[in-house]
């Protein structure tokens, strides 16, 4: 049975599908399984269009993922195709600096309250992975629990956030050493199911589109990446183009990720156009919880009461309502 979904215009928000299909639906009460979880990604992208991925950092973030729909300007519905578990954003739900000071056993357990929630296939950010040792071992973990892909970056030395860029000193790993640690979690994987992206920080370090076509071709071919994540902090989205023109030109068939956070103004049409096959928007409900929750406080403090909110936040009932329904 389908239900009705009712906007509320004063929330200022997109318009929203008229209609849950079953196919959209929110997760039914018996779930997915592991295994159907983890062959999720390579089934989607076999579908051959863009794959729409969402920052989660919590079950709740996870079941909006599963409810919002937006109406595009052409009258068709848009959903979000995978959830992103991303380091940043769950440091910050912790109060931490994005250093990697958050472990693997408490980013595991955020994932575990995700995959409770939604159905939808999920892809892990390792950030650098570790010692390849540790990698191998952070897979196993991934794999076991039905997450589909697991992204790790070509730094080394203490973290510095990629949206530095140069402003932070970004040390590129070495080539070889990389792809020993990505043969190690190719090798440590139970299923031909999990995927491994290698993410390539050259343009971030300033290192240019030659170094991160080397790095790229290395790590696929020799280290056995599934696919690659190409990232730029710039705003015009020319460098990510450029690269993208040369790389499909070697490599058709290479699933690519590409993260238009800072170079926003392009679309996913466009990124398509270009062989992006996964467009992840990385932070967006963390910097929106933020603003939200800074509005809600000042708001209160403002006025005395929380009255004024009443029409900016959702009403307790429906709150209530949607976290029983997964029971």
């Amino acid at each position: 049975m389908q239900r009705a979904l009712q906007a509320r215009p004063s929330f200022g928000i997109a318009p929203l599908c008229r209609t849950f299909s079953s196919q959209h639906a929110p997760a039914s009460r018996n779930g997915v399984r592991p295994g159907a979880r983890l062959a999720g990604l390579r089934a989607l992208l076999a579908e051959g269009r863009i794959l729409r991925t969402m920052e989660v950092h919590s079950g709740l973030s996870a079941m909006v993922v599963d409810r919002a729909c937006g109406i595009r300007a052409d009258g068709s519905e848009a959903r979000m195709d995978l959830l992103w578990s991303s380091s940043l954003t769950t440091s910050a739900i912790k109060g931490k600096p994005d250093i990697e000071v958050v472990d693997t056993t408490e980013r595991v357990q955020v994932v575990s309250d995700i995959l409770e929630v939604s159905d939808k296939p999920i892809i892990y950010d390792a950030d650098s992975g570790g010692l390849k040792e540790v990698f191998r071992n952070t897979v196993r973990r991934l794999e076991r629990l039905g997450v589909s892909a697991a992204v790790v970056e070509d730094k080394t030395g203490l973290k510095q956030n990629s949206l530095f860029g140069t402003e932070r000193k970004q040390v590129l790993e070495d080539i070889d050493v990389f792809c020993e640690k990505i043969r190690a979690g190719k090798d440590a994987q139970v299923t031909e199911d999990f995927m491994i992206f290698a993410r390539l920080e050259s343009l971030i370090a300033g290192l240019g589109e030659e170094e991160a076509l080397k790095r790229a071709r290395a790590y696929v071919h020799k280290g056995g990446a599934d696919g690659i994540m190409i990232h730029s902090k710039e705003k015009d989205p020319g460098e990510i183009l450029s690269f993208l023109k040369r790389w499909r030109a070697e490599e058709p068939n290479i699933p690519v990720i590409a993260v238009p956070t800072t170079y926003n103004t392009i679309t996913e049409a466009e990124l398509q156009a270009a062989g992006v096959n996964i467009c992840i928007y990385a932070n967006h409900f963390a910097r929106a919880a933020f603003m939200a929750m800074m509005d809600t406080a000042n708001t209160i403090l403002a006025n005395g009461r929380s009255k004024e909110l009443d029409d900016k936040i959702l009403p307790v009932k429906e709150l209530i309502v949607m976290l029983e329904s997964r029971q």
